[in-house]
């Protein structure tokens, strides 16, 4: 009765997961746990851009490109743009150095413009010492940098005041530095008293204000002529975050909707396919244990169904290539287990016996295959680009459900089948192959 309580509990679980999954399939506009797929399915624009880092320290190269990317992840965030991917990469040599490049992909946009408006063009805010030269332009005017930038800008605000024209509304924007910025705008400030300090805008000089006298306190006014709407534009550009770097859009690639979509419907043929000739191959070869193995392998699509919606995992056509694969790999343990039966059950032991010593001697076997599997997936996830750790975390995810899958589903139900002698019918319902 024990057993059948097992059973009836999991069969329970398998229709409450598949439930849910068809129920959230019908429309995705209601559904709650909807999938989410990649840019190469759902279609979208991928963007890449070059890093010119030749200003700054090569060991700060790292850091500063990790900011890079920060920063204009959340800028695509704010739009509400599905599972953006913004990441980095080296690329090849240009001009003699090793080319950073940032990668974006937008899945769902489709309009190059659009995209590359919603990165938005993130002004480079920076200020540099004037060293010689007439900063009013009428002379060549020579700036060195202080380090100083947007990247060490905690707050930016706007007020309506003064400015350096003169006007009595004219709007002007206040920064207040972060603890860095802070003190290095007091230093600059102390060390070059009656010294000019430019203000730049994405490399155009904005403001050319003298230093009367040290400024602590962490903050700083910029009046360049701005009207006010190009104004709050600027606060609200410096609010979610200034590039530490300045980049250049050197390729685009949009994918269309349909092409993701042939895509996507060619991964599901190919997985229900391969399903079908694994359930054959267990069905003609194990027969009885076979169709157990088969129910199971239903139950652990369920749960990887089931995952891919909650965490929730974005699908890619590497990954469910590494789901198709992980459906033929779901059965090697119950492979593994179910010869072992077979050589517990040639030396006379019954059913329930042989599926407790065929456990028990395959146990190992299952354990170090699967450990060597993950530790495949974790070092591909590390290691790999965008692609690969699409494919390795499906297949690492898939690794673990199988296994378990192997151990809870599939003895639980062998041992509902009950204790029989091997003998008769039942050694041909346990037979392998085309012999008992």
């Amino acid at each position: 009765m024990l057993k059948i309580r097992l059973v009836a509990t999991l069969i329970l679980i398998v229709g409450i997961l598949v439930g849910s999954f068809v129920y959230n399939s019908e429309t995705k506009e209601g559904a709650r746990f909807p999938f989410k797929f990649g840019l190469d399915l759902s279609g979208g624009t991928h963007l890449i851009y070059r890093a010119d880092t030749s200003s700054i320290d090569p060991l700060e190269v790292k850091t500063a490109m990790g900011a890079l990317r920060d920063v204009i992840e959340r800028r695509v965030n704010l739009f509400g743009v599905a599972e953006p991917i913004v990441q980095v990469e080296q690329g090849g040599r240009f001009a003699g150095v090793i080319e950073e490049r940032l990668i974006v992909e937008l899945p769902g946009v489709t309009d190059v413009a659009e995209a590359v408006a919603l990165i938005g063009q993130t002004p480079l805010l920076e200020f540099k010492l004037l060293l010689s030269g007439d900063p009013t332009g009428e002379q060549s005017a020579i700036y060195i940098d202080t380090g100083l930038t947007g990247s060490l800008v905690r707050r930016a605000q706007l007020e309506f005041g003064s400015g350096g024209g003169g006007l009595a509304n004219e709007p002007v924007v206040i920064l207040s530095f972060n603890k860095e910025g802070s003190d290095l705008f007091k230093q600059l400030t102390t060390d070059n008293v009656g010294g000019i300090l430019g203000i730049f805008l994405d490399g155009e000089v904005i403001s050319a204000p003298v230093i009367r006298e040290p400024i602590a306190g962490g903050t700083a006014t910029i009046s360049g002529g701005f009207t006010p709407d190009e104004a709050r534009l600027l606060v609200r550009d410096l609010n979610f975050g200034a590039l530490p770097l300045p980049i250049e859009l050197i390729s685009t690639q949009t994918i269309g909707a349909s092409i993701g979509e042939v895509a996507l419907q060619r991964g599901v043929t190919a997985g229900m396919y391969g399903l079908l000739f694994v359930a054959l191959f267990l069905l003609l070869w194990y027969r009885l244990p076979g169709l157990v193995a088969v129910v199971a392998l239903g139950i652990y699509i369920a749960i990887m169904l089931s995952i891919f919606k909650i965490i929730p995992v974005t699908l890619t056509a590497a990954g469910i290539a590494g789901f198709i694969l992980t459906i033929g790999m779901a059965v090697d343990a119950n492979i593994l287990i179910f010869e072992r039966m077979k050589e517990e059950l040639k030396i006379g032991k019954d059913t329930q016996e042989a599926v407790k010593d065929g456990f028990a001697r395959a146990w190992l076997a299952i354990r170090d295959g699967n450990i060597s599997s993950i530790i495949t997936a974790i070092i591909l996830f590390w290691f790999g680009t965008s692609l690969v750790k699409g494919f390795a975390l499906v297949f690492g995810i898939g690794i673990i459900a199988s296994m378990l899958t192997a151990i809870t589903v599939t003895r639980t139900f062998l041992y509902a089948l009950g204790k029989y002698e091997n003998k008769g019918f039942v050694k041909a319902l346990f037979g392998r192959g085309f012999s008992k």
